[in-house]
């Protein structure tokens, strides 16, 4: 291969690269403003500025073009939430802090994407074996970031299950925002929600703890 053939290859990669992200990323827009079903791939292809030949080619069905903004959404949620996490501040407020940054992201539109596809999946079987496996592994990380990020010891009994709860209680409320503005209703729960962890946990004391050491130190 020459080098004018290598050089002239890698621009078009790019180029590709960059069509099939705007067609992932004007998919999960559409997901969050007309649902799963509005989501058509004329209007992705136009939401993206991209020929309707050059969408087909890439993603013939709309159904290929979902699983593949399955991968894409989840790669988002990943990236949102890690950095969203780089910027919680230490010390007593951060329990409070995580509470927040958690209910904020399951309260957004990539969460409300993600939602609409849960709702599809339940009755597409194509479209769950692609939702089904990919929403097991955020969980998963979802729930080891969270633990992480609140230092919490689940080798003590019911510390894994309140994190769970934790999930679960920011889901319930971010299902609960696409239904209506809820914020202030959201931001007492999770106020009430923090102060029952730092009790429940031990973190006050542990907080108390650290404050003593650093200021004998």
């Amino acid at each position: 291969m020459t080098a004018s053939s290598t050089s002239s290859r890698v621009p078009q990669e790019e180029r590709t690269r960059a069509m099939r992200a705007r067609l992932l990323e004007a998919t999960v827009e559409l997901l969050v403003e007309k649902g799963f079903s509005g989501t058509t791939t004329t209007l992705v292809s136009e939401r993206a500025g991209v020929s309707r030949g050059a969408q087909l080619h890439h993603f013939p069905t709309k159904n290929d073009l979902v699983v593949a903004a399955v991968t894409h959404l989840t790669e988002r949620r990943g990236e949102e939430l890690a950095a969203a996490a780089s910027q919680l501040p230490a010390g007593k407020q951060r329990t409070r802090a995580v509470i927040q940054m958690l209910g904020d992201h399951f309260a957004g539109p990539v969460f409300t994407a993600a939602l609409e596809l849960w709702v599809a999946a339940r009755t597409d079987e194509t479209l769950l074996e692609a939702v089904a496996p990919l929403e097991q592994v955020v969980g998963r990380e979802t729930h080891k970031m969270t633990v992480q990020l609140l230092g919490a010891d689940e080798s003590q009994p019911g510390v894994r299950e309140l994190i769970q709860a934790t999930l679960d209680l920011v889901r319930g409320l971010g299902l609960a925002s696409t239904l209506g503005d809820d914020t202030r209703r959201r931001r007492r729960i999770l106020d009430q929600w923090a102060a029952t962890l730092e009790t429940t946990l031990g973190f006050e004391a542990r907080f108390a703890r650290t404050s003593t050491t650093d200021k004998e130190q």
